[in-house]
């Protein structure tokens, strides 16, 4: 007890050294990822861009396998394990939308996976480079550079964007759309 005294009333606890940043909240999320994609077109090209680059990057990564006591493992299946679990710390609803989007592309990593090399690898490095491609058009409409230069956590937050822009656009999710839109601004034409 009196270690724990000397740590909370220590100059450092006071001057906040040992504070633990804020925690971004899905809102925070969206709405920093938004204000850099007010441009109609430049949300629209996420809309392709997006799910080909996530694609590219899932069937690249579904080779090599390997087992774990006794279950197949890919670095794909690692890594959007590890995607889903910060998706599932920011939001329920988002992270099983994510996790059914989630295993389709993991589906069609272990098809591709079962390709013949060239062929595998066209997939996913076409994806991936042409995904890109677009996403740096729709910047070009934006007149603004991609969120990851600023953020690199924007790289996991822009599927999320896309499932947000999705709902809105079937009229869902009202509440967070006016959140996002209060702190980022409406789209432009």
């Amino acid at each position: 007890m009196f270690v724990i005294l000397i740590i909370q009333d220590s100059p450092a606890s006071i001057t906040g050294h040992f504070r633990r940043p804020p925690v971004k909240t899905l809102t925070d999320h969206l709405a920093n990822y938004a204000s850099y994609h007010r441009d109609r077109r430049n949300v629209a090209t996420h809309f392709v861009g997006i799910p080909l680059i996530v694609l590219g990057i899932v069937v690249l990564l579904s080779r090599p396998t390997f087992n774990l006591a006794g279950l197949p493992l890919s670095p794909a299946i690692v890594l959007t394990g590890l995607a889903l679990a910060y998706y599932f710390a920011l939001d329920l609803f988002f992270a099983l939308v994510m996790t059914a989007l989630f295993a389709l592309a993991l589906w069609l990593g272990v098809w591709s996976a079962t390709l013949p090399t060239p062929l595998w690898s066209a997939i996913g490095v076409g994806g991936f480079f042409i995904g890109w491609v677009i996403q740096f058009i729709g910047h070009v409409y934006e007149g603004r550079k991609p969120a990851f230069f600023d953020d690199i956590a924007s790289l996991l937050i822009g599927p999320l964007f896309v499932v947000a822009e999705a709902m809105f656009l079937l009229g869902l999710l009202g509440g967070l759309r006016s959140a996002i839109e209060e702190r980022a601004g409406p789209l432009r034409a």
